[in-house]
């Protein structure tokens, strides 16, 4: 297994992309910590993995509080001793203009998309220190890397901040045996999303700007993840990983 004996910690594990992710992690052998503000949903993301086989634990995180990370961290580390695997993959988008955008709306997207990320990785990596490394995935975006025209301003900044912020945190910790990388989806078919695209032409729209032609599965870029945080990765570090069916190729 590719990630026996690793502990993770996943943001926003309990739904969508991050669900997927617990589970990817939790088939190759990780204990995994479920992190979400819903404890709801959380305690019902960690029972469904438990009964598929799989070691996991759920935790209240709501990541733009340094008070919740602290406790959550400590948590982890009492009950495991490490943290082997960081991924920051809790966030929301903003879809207004920026002309139209309360600047509440704005400090809310920035505190979890770009503060979420710093917390985790300000608390994790005094973990991964102690025991000789470790693995950092930040989720961002196509958005990370192009100027996206269906998306909205507010969210490409905060995702271009996180493409930035694993660079940074890539160099000034490999010293120390710690890797940070992110991963790039483009519009992924999830539940939220085919809610969205209800209206079949706003779909095609949007499927129409992929070159491989239809959106992401939650398991490719689930997959992209569970490479970059296992050993098979060992060498690579700062690398801004597009999961996007050719999208920023353009």
């Amino acid at each position: 297994m590719r990630l026996e004996n690793k502990t993770a910690l996943i943001t926003g594990g309990a739904q969508g992309i991050g669900r997927e992710i617990a589970r990817t992690f939790t088939r190759e052998g990780a204990f995994v910590y479920i992190a979400d503000i819903n404890v709801e949903h959380a305690e019902e993301a960690t029972r469904e993995l438990q009964s598929s086989g799989g070691r996991a634990a759920s935790v209240k995180l709501d990541v733009t509080q340094e008070s919740d990370w602290i406790r959550a961290v400590g948590e982890i580390v009492k009950e495991r001793g490490r943290i082997d695997i960081l991924v920051n993959n809790a966030g929301i988008t903003k879809r207004q203009p920026l002309t139209d955008l309360p600047v509440e709306e704005w400090d809310q997207i920035m505190a979890i998309n770009a503060r979420g990320p710093f917390l985790g990785i300000k608390h994790v990596i005094p973990v991964m220190r102690r025991n000789g490394g470790g693995s950092i995935v930040n989720m961002s975006s196509i958005c990370g890397l192009v100027g996206h025209k269906f998306s909205g301003e507010s969210y490409i900044v905060s995702k271009g901040a996180v493409t930035l912020m694993t660079r940074a945190v890539a160099v000034k910790y490999a010293k120390d045996q710690i890797r940070c990388n992110s991963v790039h989806p483009s519009t992924a078919d999830t539940a939220i999303m085919r809610d969205l695209f209800k209206d079949p032409d706003k779909r095609q729209e949007r499927i129409d700007e992929i070159p491989l032609g239809r959106m992401a599965k939650t398991e490719e870029i689930a997959n992209a993840v569970l490479f970059l945080a296992s050993d098979e990765a060992s060498f690579i570090t700062g690398v801004a990983l597009p999961v996007d069916g050719g999208l920023t190729a353009y």
